[in-house]
C-alpha cells in the first residue's frame, strides 16, 4: 500500500462517523466521554476522550524582549512549574482574546497594548480535544495596586520573574522548563522574531477548531 502523502501540509477537521458516545465521568473541569467511531479505513473502535473547555495563554514581552514568566505549583506533576500567564477557557460566550487578557491581568497584574496570536496548539490530541491558543502581548503596564486576588488556590502566591527571550530558549532547549505553553510559546516568540514578526496573525484570528461552532468568535 502506497502511504505516502501528496496534499497539501495542514490539518483538516474530517471527524469519522461516530456510531454512538458515552459520558463516563463529569468532573469540576472536564468530563470523559467514549466514543464509538468508524475510521475512513472502515475499522470501528472505541475512544476515550476527555472533553476539554479549551485554554490561553500569553507570552508577555517588555520591551526589552524579556518574557514574564510565573511559578505556579501543579498538583498533577507533584511540583512547580515556571509557566506563563494562563486559564481556561471556562466562561461562556467568552471570546479567547478577552480571556487571555483577563488571565494576565489576574495572574501577573498586567495590561497590554498590542496583541497578536502566536500559535495555536492541540494539548494533547490522543486523548483530549482541548484546543490552546497562545498570544503574544506586548506594550505592557503594569496595574497600580497589583495583581487582584482571586481566591483560587493555587494563584494565592504567584511569584514572577522576567526571562531574557533568547535565555528563555535555551532553558526550554535544555530540559529546565516543561509547561506545555512555555515550550511552544517561547519557541514560537524566538521564530517569530527571527522573522521580524512577520508570521503573527490578528488577534481576533478564528480558531481553527472552532471558527464555526464557537459563537464568541
Amino acid at each position: 500500500m502506497d502511504e505516502t502523502w501528496r496534499g497539501p501540509i495542514r490539518d483538516t477537521a474530517e471527524p469519522a462517523k461516530l456510531l454512538s458516545s458515552e459520558l463516563r465521568y463529569r468532573g469540576h473541569v472536564w468530563s470523559v466521554r467514549s466514543d464509538r467511531v468508524e475510521l475512513p479505513s472502515g475499522h470501528v473502535v472505541e475512544r476515550d476522550v476527555v472533553d476539554h473547555t479549551g485554554a490561553v495563554g500569553v507570552v508577555a514581552l517588555d520591551e526589552d524582549d524579556r518574557v514574564l514568566m510565573i511559578r505556579q505549583y501543579r498538583q498533577p506533576v507533584g511540583g512547580y512549574l515556571f509557566e506563563v500567564p494562563a486559564g481556561l477557557r471556562d466562561v461562556d460566550g467568552e471570546h479567547p482574546l478577552r480571556t487571555a487578557q483577563r488571565e494576565l491581568l489576574e495572574e501577573a497584574g498586567y495590561t497590554a497594548d498590542a496583541w497578536h496570536v502566536l500559535v495555536d496548539f492541540y494539548n494533547s490530541p490522543g486523548g483530549s480535544d482541548e484546543a490552546f491558543r497562545c498570544y503574544l502581548a506586548r506594550g505592557l503596564h503594569e496595574v497600580p495596586g497589583g495583581r487582584p486576588m482571586t481566591g483560587e488556590a493555587e494563584e494565592a502566591h504567584l511569584p514572577r520573574v522576567w526571562v531574557p527571550l533568547q535565555e528563555a530558549v535555551d532553558l526550554v532547549l535544555a530540559g529546565e522548563l516543561h509547561n506545555p505553553t512555555v515550550v511552544t510559546g517561547v519557541l514560537a516568540a524566538a521564530a517569530a522574531r527571527s522573522r521580524q514578526w512577520s508570521t503573527l496573525r490578528p488577534a481576533d484570528d478564528p480558531m481553527w477548531r472552532l471558527d464555526v461552532a464557537d459563537p464568541a468568535l
